[in-house]
């Protein structure tokens, strides 16, 4: 199947790998902004819809959380089973962000991390509304790209436009933002905590970063090209060897009504 016609639950197939690799984390900083936000302590049961790799999972866990993951990709789901396997306090299963399959009213804190602008917004609502306890907290976390603070990273931005397969109609912007997010905890506030994070990479690992990301070709003629394109890029911009990426954590918290 073209890549551009694969449902996001199954364009990180051929790509959870990657995706473990050479995707960010999220630091301790998230837990203990939530910690004051919200007034999270180890006692709150996590639900993490869209767990994947298990990398929004993983600062909840250290923080002594019991973390339930849902996934609906089974490379992913296997990825994230094998990361975590150390926390006694994790378990996945299979399941959607509007059939997760979880208790009325079980859950303290429903996080989503990058996963969330795949989900259908109205029925991912409805099932959030159901699974969330009365006063409980829905939590949705990106790691957002800055694509102009740098020259390489507006190079970088250039690059991924050039080589694309479905850049613009995929990109996660079109979700994780103000707008969006208003509509979708209303008539409740959301609110946004904003943290800075970085990765830095030699070539072999910015060409991994770039593969991971489901819009990229991964065989083709298009994918020779940018495979041909991506050392003239980083040769360009490098210092020391390395290349930086910056990021900003989103966190938008708030609750959710009927």
């Amino acid at each position: 199947m073209a890549e551009a016609a694969r449902d996001g639950k199954a364009r990180f197939s051929d790509r959870a790998q990657d995706y473990f690799r050479y995707r960010p984390r999220y630091q301790l900083e998230l837990v203990d902004a939530l910690k004051t936000a919200c007034g999270l302590n180890p006692g709150h049961l996590i639900a993490d819809i869209g767990c994947g790799t298990g990398f929004t999972a993983e600062p909840f866990l250290r923080n002594g959380n019991r973390v339930i993951g849902i996934e609906p990709n089974r490379e992913m789901r296997e990825v994230g089973e094998r990361f975590l396997a150390s926390y006694p306090n994790f378990e996945m299963r299979q399941g959607s962000a509007e059939q997760t399959g979880l208790p009325d009213a079980s859950i303290d804190f429903v996080v989503a991390g990058q996963a969330f602008h795949w989900f259908p917004l109205h029925e991912t609502r409805a099932e959030f509304v159901r699974i969330v306890k009365p006063n409980g907290w829905v939590v949705l976390i990106w790691q957002d790209r800055s694509t102009d603070a740098t020259a390489f990273l507006r190079a970088y931005e250039a690059f991924l436009q050039r080589y694309a397969v479905d850049y613009n109609e995929v990109a996660h912007r079109k979700v994780a933002n103000p707008e969006v997010l208003s509509k979708f905890f209303a008539p409740q506030e959301v609110t946004l905590i904003s943290l800075r994070a970085e990765q830095r990479f030699d070539l072999d690992g910015l060409r991994g970063r770039v593969v991971s990301s489901s819009y990229m070709p991964r065989e083709g003629p298009e994918f020779e090209a940018m495979q041909r394109g991506l050392p003239y890029l980083f040769s360009a911009y490098a210092q020391n060897g390395q290349i930086i990426l910056e990021y900003d954590t989103k966190i938008y918290y708030g609750h959710l009504r009927a």
